[in-house]
């Protein structure tokens, strides 16, 4: 049953079916042909998978982003990187990706940051004379720290599949996030060594005070946020509702860039999102009812450790599979797939729960930028107004930082496990 579901969709997937219908269908046929199981089992699963009180803190992240993209609170954050920043060597491409880290504790979503900073960094950056290109390239990089610092919708997603705490996850991506912002800025360095990339005049520090006197309100929802789960004053889906009253009030009444009409707007794109999230949730939580009662993950766990059993070994394998896949599959669909077959393989080698959420998201994130399909690669282009073709050729170079950070992360357990030991001992 499990040959023909994986066979069923990888034909669909070349007839370029989306991923959450083709699930579906896989999963619905292999049940009426190949399983003396009934086809209603399907829709069971279905919605028993989605019946999960922590995936409620998906919608309330989508629309902290959608709201503080629609306050334009993105241009307050990218103008304050960018004051104290925009005067060194490439500076507005180092305040892209520090400002990709600030917004990040906000949006918790990869394609978030690209379709919403990434309009205002793009264009300050061709207006300074960098290559269209190379600014888009930079902001489709930095795009992938947007899940890994706290908020993270994948985190969330992880959680509620593995029964890992989402609280801890938020926390042990902070130092993994901050590591991929330093390795872009290395490489952004290299690359722009002897003066290549323009500089802007040095802001003093008055002007620097009135950036985040403009921006501070908004800078402080990651505090919000992380303040409040480490403290115990509430859940992570509690923390979802916090951050999108806190970007409501700050559009609404503090700087009044949103108003009351936009809002049917701001929550139908936030309904559509969910519900498309939801949605492949839904179908790949019957695809993985499947895996189970097949024992296919129990088989792929033999098969690897009949291979090895050497977590060094295995880490490398489950990266590289996890980087091809999360460049040719939505990062969601595979987060989905993988986690209840992974899981139970790297567990029995000696890997934290925790620190494993950290690896399969850094890497489908990574995917995210990395070509054929990475979705953020479509929305920067779009947004920057170059081909595709144009964009995969000057984010090649980035790809190298991030393998980097990558490979630290996974070497390094300590990087991630650190301040959730030290937080919630």
């Amino acid at each position: 049953m499990i040959l023909a579901t994986i066979l069923i969709f990888a034909a669909l997937s070349l007839l370029s079916v989306p991923i959450a219908f083709g699930i579906g269908i896989a999963v619905s046929l292999a049940l009426a042909v190949f399983s003396p199981f009934p086809v209603a089992v399907m829709f069971q699963k279905m919605v028993t998978g989605i019946d999960n009180y922590t995936l409620v803190a998906i919608p309330l992240f989508v629309l902290t982003g959608n709201l503080m993209n629609a306050g334009g609170i993105t241009d307050r954050i990218f103008a304050f990187v960018r004051a104290c920043l925009g005067h060194r060597n490439g500076g507005l491409a180092h305040a892209n990706v520090g400002a990709s880290v600030l917004f990040a504790g906000m949006s918790g979503s990869a394609v978030a940051d690209a379709a919403g900073m990434g309009a205002v960094e793009i264009k300050a950056m061709k207006d300074q004379g960098y290559d269209p290109g190379f600014a888009a390239a930079v902001t489709a990089a930095s795009s992938v720290i947007g899940p890994i610092i706290p908020p993270s919708i994948p985190f969330v997603i992880f959680g509620a599949i593995a029964q890992v705490s989402v609280g801890q996850l938020f926390v042990a991506g902070i130092v993994p996030g901050l590591l991929v912002a330093l390795s872009l800025s290395g490489m952004i360095v290299w690359m722009g060594r002897g003066g290549r990339f323009p500089k802007e005049a040095r802001v003093g520090w008055g002007g620097r005070a009135r950036a985040l006197g403009r921006a501070g309100f908004s800078l402080a929802t990651p505090a919000v946020i992380l303040v409040g789960l480490v403290g115990g004053v509430f859940t992570p889906t509690e923390a979802g509702a916090v951050a999108a009253a806190y970007a409501l009030c700050l559009g609404l009444f503090v700087y009044r860039t949103v108003r009351v009409r936009d809002l049917p707007r701001v929550l139908v794109d936030t309904m559509m999102t969910t519900a498309i999230v939801t949605f492949i949730i839904s179908n790949v939580s019957a695809f993985s009812w499947i895996l189970a009662v097949s024992q296919a993950g129990a088989a792929f766990v033999d098969a690897v450790r009949d291979i090895t059993t050497n977590p060094f070994a295995v880490l490398f394998i489950i990266n590289i599979a996890l980087l091809v896949m999360g460049a040719l599959i939505e990062a969601g669909a595979v987060l989905i797939i993988m986690t209840p077959i992974l899981l139970p393989l790297v567990v029995s080698i000696g890997i934290d729960p925790l620190h494993f959420g950290v690896i399969i998201v850094l890497n489908l994130m990574i995917g995210v930028a990395t070509p054929p399909v990475g979705m953020s690669l479509f929305v920067t282009a779009h947004v920057a107004g170059i081909s595709l073709e144009r964009l995969i050729r000057a984010i090649l170079p980035f790809l190298v930082p991030l393998f980097i950070a990558l490979a630290a992360v996974t070497y390094l357990p300590a990087l991630v496990l650190f301040l959730p030991r030290l937080l919630f001992p």
